[in-house]
């Protein structure tokens, strides 16, 4: 396991690769003992650290919560990161390409909480009672880690690659659709390049929201009331330039759409 000062070394050193736009080396390879329990506590470092300089955590996400993604990735548990409220965007955003790292789009649901929701035992079921509505959302990758042999401890560290999220489509109920059943394309200036089913999530995407739940309560926090929530993305990460416009069209829950300059 890493010392305190090895985690506070590595915070920092996210901190100003994030301020820089810059890529460090894997941290996996530097310090070969790195636990899973290590990775967390240099996330929530990283995370205070940034809330102390007045940003306001609003939700979280989880990633790697799909066959396709592990595929892409070479990892295969899930993890999670913190959203700060300037990673919210909304729809039709123009996004800055500069301010992120091997940039990437990903398509998933967004839950928005209206009540707490804390484990161990959290199950779909608590998830879908707890969600006030979901809805269309793009995740804006941003790794600040070499890409190549990354590992889960590294993942975790940069806070599981979280850039932003744009909102968009429209609000609907938990109830009104099976969730399962959920589909998007994704198109990059026009092209289709991707297609899920939000049931490539742990089958459920509120299956992945309930395991959120029940990880933070291993670490003594919760979900609560109010939280967005990214449950995963149903597609493999898409690669995106400077100049792009992304879509993705989510039929009857509407689309959502940014572009990059």
């Amino acid at each position: 396991m890493l010392t305190q000062d090895q985690i506070e070394q590595l915070a920092d050193e996210l901190l100003v690769a994030d301020r820089d736009r810059a890529v460090i080396p894997l941290l996996s390879s530097r310090n070969p003992g790195m636990t899973v329990d290590d990775a967390y506590a240099v996330q929530s470092l990283w995370a205070t650290r940034r809330a102390a300089s007045g940003h306001r955590v609003v939700g979280h996400k989880i990633g790697l919560t799909s066959k396709a993604m592990q595929a892409a990735t070479g990892i295969t548990e899930p993890d999670y990161g913190v959203v700060f409220e300037d990673m919210v965007l909304e729809n039709g955003a123009t996004v800055p390409f500069d301010r992120y790292s091997n940039v990437r789009i990903e398509v998933e649901i967004a839950f928005v909480l209206e009540k707490a929701l804390n484990g161990p035992g959290c199950t779909i079921v608590d998830v879908l009672d707890a969600t006030k509505y979901v809805v269309p959302a793009l995740e804006i990758l941003n790794s600040h880690i070499d890409l190549s042999g990354r590992t889960i401890v590294d993942t975790i560290s940069d806070n599981a690659a979280m850039g932003a999220m744009v909102l968009g489509g429209r609000p609907v109920p938990v109830h009104a659709f099976d969730l399962r059943w959920i589909a998007a394309l994704l198109y990059r200036n026009q092209t289709i390049e991707e297609t899920g089913v939000a049931a490539g999530v742990l089958n459920h995407p509120a299956t992945a929201v309930a395991w959120l739940a029940n990880k933070l309560g291993q670490h003594g926090t919760g979900l609560s009331a109010g939280e967005v929530v990214l449950a995963g993305s149903f597609t493999r990460p898409m690669w995106v330039e400077r100049g792009d416009t992304v879509s993705a069209d989510y039929g009857n829950l509407g689309t959502v759409t940014c572009r990059f300059v």
